[in-house]
């Protein structure tokens, strides 16, 4: 078995032409948000990568083998919740309060602008339908935000900064992210009114 224990975020630094020659391996979230583990790639090889504890691999990744070869990551499709605003009855700022309820649920997520991705779990499809949210099952790749895994420094989107807020970087506590509905509503382009109704949910 090969080992690879090191990590090259979406292969900065490496020349286009290495990135195309490279091995490839598939994985879903559920192996990548491991440290160590085995798999095999797309030449057959086996491969064990052992990370420092606490990394998370994301498609566009490059593992450095023992043996200096290269090894990309591709985000394997997996079962997920996509979940968008419903045009008839809701608005964009949906989105946001859906993101604030799974999150107050440590529920990995994935923040895109137009829409969200969960791991699939009944019990939080039923309640952001109930907050007029659209749910659907699809098979896409999972790449959900770093900070809701604290030691993870590999952050692939501005919101993972986010999280940092919170833990004693600004002596102003409430400013960083105060995602109560009804202090964002007046931010929210103009359409106040219409969330009012959605806070019959809870």
């Amino acid at each position: 078995m090969l080992t690879a224990n090191k990590l090259m975020p979406q292969g900065r630094g490496l020349a286009p032409v290495l990135l195309k020659r490279a091995a490839t391996i598939e994985l879903d979230w559920d192996i990548r948000q491991k440290s160590r583990f085995d798999a095999t790639d797309s030449q057959g090889r086996q491969i064990g990568v052992f990370l420092p504890r606490g990394t998370a691999v994301r498609g566009g990744d490059v593992l450095v083998a023992e043996d200096g070869s290269l090894v990309r990551v591709i985000a394997a499709p997996q079962p997920v919740l996509r979940i968008t605003h419903c045009t008839a009855h809701g608005t964009p700022f949906d989105l946001t309060r859906a993101a604030y309820h799974l999150g107050n649920r440590h529920v990995p997520i994935e923040l895109k602008p137009d829409h969200l991705k969960i791991e699939p779990d009944h019990v939080l499809a039923d309640m952001l339908r109930s907050m007029h949210l659209i749910v659907v099952a699809v098979e896409e790749a999972f790449e959900p935000e770093g900070g809701a895994y604290g030691s993870h420094e590999h952050s692939h989107g501005g919101g993972g900064h986010s999280h940092d807020h919170a833990h004693g970087s600004s002596s102003k506590g409430p400013k960083p992210l105060v995602l109560a509905p009804e202090l964002l509503d007046d931010h929210d382009h103009s359409h106040g009114h219409d969330h009012g109704h959605h806070g019959h949910s809870h």
